[in-house]
């Protein structure tokens, strides 16, 4: 597909067709990128999209009890596995 490339005040730009943002999931912001002479346009993803749903699955599951200062939560793994 074939666009055109449009002055938009001291700027420059091109239309996406809706169809194109449909697929790609583009509706607000986005990442741009050079690479190897190509534009490459993102859809801007946000890390922390599925958290609430996250959150409320572990209060359902009992899983959102606060640790206590004083209590212990080392792992195996600390000792273990982890290595400066």
């Amino acid at each position: 597909m074939r666009a055109r490339v449009v002055k938009i005040g001291n700027s420059q730009g091109i239309r996406i067709p809706k169809p194109l943002l449909e697929q790609t999931g583009i509706m607000d912001d986005v990442e741009l990128e050079v690479e190897k002479n190509q534009i490459i346009i993102r859809p801007v993803s946000n890390p922390r999209e599925d958290w609430d749903d996250a959150f409320k699955t572990m209060a359902e599951k009992g899983d959102d009890a606060r640790i206590a200062a004083d209590e212990n939560i080392s792992h195996s793994w600390d000792e273990e596995e982890w290595q400066w």
